[in-house]
């Protein structure tokens, strides 16, 4: 039991270090050949910090362990909007920018809506995520995160040829930042190994579910880099950034995450997986009232209190 754990633990290092190698080489590179840093933050930066979860759902389709990658997904989802956004709030309230208000948190709620709909047989087989339904799940998350690209064009074009004008990146050294990227890519793949097979093995020793310990263990530990960059911003002041991944990151999780595992394997939704969605769906929906009650687009140390509260009866729910 012991020795499961101290491998878990080493697992999830190895994510962060992975995924932190992956995004310094491919961001040193988009910089090196003067791309826009708002493209490099609203594609490389994005997927590198989720590039943990997405590993272990790879490695989990392939082996098997189906219930890891809905664990995953919705309990990494209830993580960041419950615990790490409530524990923001209480070390300072965080203002939330107009443009996650209006359309990245609502999107955040769709997108759960979209899964649940998958998951009763709206639009295919009752209680199965296949493959059609990853491929639409794929098409939804390009739509997704394409917007602000299409968006910031204009910002995109002057950044580019502000970047033409600069040398400030001519250290950057290529063959330093492939090599970064390949450390990365193996950190990832083994490390995703490691947490996929010594959580199995827990879940086996101790005879309890895999979706239990996807919707705990795997879904705060892959979290962790969203919990200490979110808790570096708020002490900075610049809580922007962090709100936008941790909500960004739900939409990718719900999409690129599921529509990933889906296209690889089928795999079944339980009737427990469908309350847990339905309790990710109103905490999407609390957090967006929040923001029209008392200060406006303001989540105060008091509606940071009752996030975390309702993080602690997702988690005591679990194992009663």
């Amino acid at each position: 039991m012991f020795f499961n754990i101290i491998m878990i633990v080493l697992g999830f290092v190895l994510l962060v270090v992975g995924a932190d190698l992956l995004v310094k080489g491919a961001s040193n590179i988009a910089k090196k050949f003067h791309i826009p840093e708002v493209l490099i933050g609203l594609t490389i930066v994005a997927l590198g910090t989720s590039m943990p979860e997405l590993i272990i759902t790879i490695n989990s389709a392939t082996s098997g362990a189906n219930d890891l990658i809905l664990g995953n997904a919705i309990g990494s989802n209830l993580c960041n909007l419950l615990f790490i956004l409530g524990l923001m709030c209480v070390i300072r309230p965080v203002e939330i920018d107009k443009e996650a208000v209006k359309i990245h948190i609502p999107m955040a709620f769709i997108s759960a809506i979209i899964i649940w709909c998958l998951s009763i047989g709206i639009f295919s087989t009752p209680n199965v995520l296949d493959m059609r339904d990853g491929l639409i799940l794929i098409f939804l998350f390009i739509l997704y995160f394409s917007y602000p690209i299409f968006t910031e064009i204009k910002d995109i074009k002057k950044a580019y040829k502000d970047n033409l004008k600069s040398d400030k990146f001519k250290h950057i050294k290529i063959s330093a930042s492939i090599f970064f990227i390949i450390i990365g890519i193996v950190l990832l793949k083994y490390s995703g190994d490691f947490v996929v097979d010594y959580a199995t093995n827990i879940a086996m020793e101790l005879n309890v579910p895999e979706s239990v310990i996807g919707l705990t263990i795997i879904a705060i530990g892959t979290a962790m880099p969203e919990l200490v960059t979110s808790i570096v911003a708020v002490i900075k002041k610049d809580t922007d950034l962090a709100v936008g991944n941790l909500v960004g990151s739900c939409v990718l999780n719900l999409f690129l995450i599921l529509g990933v595992g889906a296209i690889i394997t089928p795999f079944n939704f339980s009737q427990d997986f469908n309350n847990n969605l339905i309790y990710l769906i109103i905490s999407t929906f609390v957090i967006w009232c929040f923001n029209f009650i008392g200060k406006k687009h303001v989540l105060t140390r008091e509606k940071g209190v009752i996030l975390l509260l309702m993080f602690g009866f997702y988690i005591v729910r679990l194992f009663s």
